[in-house]
């Protein structure tokens, strides 16, 4: 069987993807990433060519494949892929986690941008060594054992909680409708959005045009629609999505709660005074201020 999550030569082959694909697509990546981070710890002398080049193209087809699940699950969601993409998440967390406090790879890093060729780089591969150098910082890299395993877990849940709010998010908007019997309550519309909104409640079997909070339908209600009252009620429903307002099976509160105390730590474990201290150093905002 061909994997297209595999296939990286061109654009994503979206259609074919699988969630059968996932899992082992994301195994054999894995693997391979994980041969080169071994291998790149033991390149001697470090160079751009023998050390950068493998490391990222090796991590790149990773990111790349998963970006790919990440981005069906988030649009095409299905409960087959959401599990394949819930299942996998961990193993990229932590594995983000471990390259980044990788302290061999660390002090390959900062061989190289001490290296003689160093200086001869353009500004585009300066930029890559000091990022890549600010990253290993920021990822925990020079924390000590104790605090290395705990940032590494927060990461990880921190992973499973943004996961788990987006997907609430989604399955509040697909399970968010209104029904209009009233034709005038659709007056400035598109014809293309009232003919999708007619099709969408005949496939219900009901009378009338189902609207929903899907962004072809919302946002031609908020710029076109003359209707206050249905502008409203659609504008209302869209910010009470996943909250206490709505199913409380969806309400992303405690997730909120969890993940803003989680911030608050990972960023005390770096040194930073809050997590929008933390934020801040990969911005271009030189501080939080800003």
């Amino acid at each position: 069987m061909t994997n297209p999550l595999l296939d990286l030569s061109g654009l994503p082959s979206f259609d074919a993807i699988r969630p059968e694909h996932v899992g082992p697509a994301i195994d054999q990546l894995l693997a391979k990433a994980e041969a080169a981070v071994k291998a790149a710890e033991q390149v001697s002398p470090v160079s751009w060519d023998s050390f950068v080049v493998p490391l990222d193209d090796a991590t790149e087809r990773l990111w790349r494949a998963w970006g790919q699940v990440g981005h069906l699950q988030a649009v095409v969601n299905t409960p087959e892929l959401r599990e394949a993409y819930n299942s996998n998440l961990p193993k990229l967390s932590r594995f983000g986690s471990a390259l980044a406090q990788n302290l061999a790879l660390y002090a390959q890093y900062k061989a190289l941008a001490e290296a003689p060729e160093a200086a001869h780089y353009d500004a585009a591969r300066r930029k890559v060594l000091e990022n890549a150098l600010r990253d290993f910082r920021l990822g925990g890299a020079e924390l000590d054992d104790a605090s290395k395993a705990r940032f590494a877990q927060v990461q990880e849940e921190l992973s499973a909680l943004a996961a788990k709010f987006s997907q609430n998010v989604l399955d509040a908007t697909d399970a968010w409708s209104y029904v209009s019997e009233d034709a005038t309550e659709l007056f400035g519309l598109p014809a293309e959005v009232v003919a999708a909104a007619r099709a969408a409640a005949e496939k219900d079997g009901v009378p009338g045009w189902k609207l929903t909070l899907q962004m072809p339908c919302y946002l031609p209600v908020q710029t076109d629609a003359d209707n206050r009252e249905l502008r409203a009620r659609l504008y209302r429903a869209n910010a009470e999505r996943a909250s206490e307002f709505g199913d409380a099976a969806l309400d992303n509160s405690a997730n909120i709660d969890r993940i803003l105390a989680l911030r608050a730590e990972l960023a005390q474990l770096l040194g930073f005074a809050s997590y929008a201290e933390y934020s801040v150093a990969t911005k271009m905002a030189q501080s939080r201020m800003k």
